[in-house]
């Protein structure tokens, strides 16, 4: 699967990228991971990519010609959807990750600064808000869209049972059996897991 990232810091996400998951899915080519910047589609000689809003107000907005043009260069392949993130679109959640897993291509349009022309909106296929709440740009939402929808995919987690494990979502726990804190509190994993009895075992999950 491929994933494009139209933003104007390219290099924002390289370290998350390159690490764990993500890391493996690409060097295992099972994902594609590329970013373009949109200053380089800027016409002017500074390569500015934003100015003042229209009717006034603070901050400034991101120019529709620049991300028009990036977003015409990049390749769309047939099975692609072209996402804006932004605050005010769809929730994101796992069943929207694992539809858009079915997909060839996911396009990111990032903002940044006040906000973007609302006209960019025209050339999205879906707006989507990974929560109620303003980040200084799209590439976050992006890098967790990235990877919800990766893990979906075949061969990117190690084992294959664990993405039911995490739809479930029920308590974990590891050895040591009792952990004890410095005020002497000891923090003990519940009986039923030490059983050994897969029923019960199952029976207690499912509780909780």
């Amino acid at each position: 699967m491929r994933f494009d990232i139209l933003t104007i810091f390219p290099r924002i996400l390289d370290s998350y990228f390159n690490e764990s998951i993500l890391r493996r899915a690409r060097e295992k080519k099972i994902i594609e991971i590329k970013a373009h910047n949109i200053r380089q589609f800027a016409k002017d000689k500074h390569h500015t990519t934003d100015d003042k809003p229209f009717g006034g107000g603070p901050g400034m907005v991101m120019k529709i010609q620049p991300i028009y043009n990036c977003l015409e260069s990049v390749d769309r392949l047939e099975s692609s959807k072209i996402i804006l993130l932004d605050p005010s679109g769809r929730q994101f959640n796992q069943n929207i990750a694992k539809k858009l897993a079915k997909l060839k291509q996911l396009i990111f349009i990032c903002g940044r600064y006040q906000d973007l022309d609302a006209r960019v909106e025209e050339s999205a296929d879906e707006k989507i808000s990974i929560g109620p709440y303003i980040l200084s740009g799209g590439e976050l939402a992006a890098a967790v869209v990235i990877e919800a929808v990766s893990r979906f995919l075949p061969g990117v987690l190690g084992n294959k049972n664990s993405l039911a494990v995490e739809v479930n979502s029920f308590p974990q726990y590891t050895r040591p059996r009792i952990f004890k804190t410095k005020s002497g509190q000891e923090l003990i994993v519940p009986s039923e897991l030490l059983s050994g009895d897969h029923k019960k075992i199952a029976a207690w999950r499912s509780r909780k």
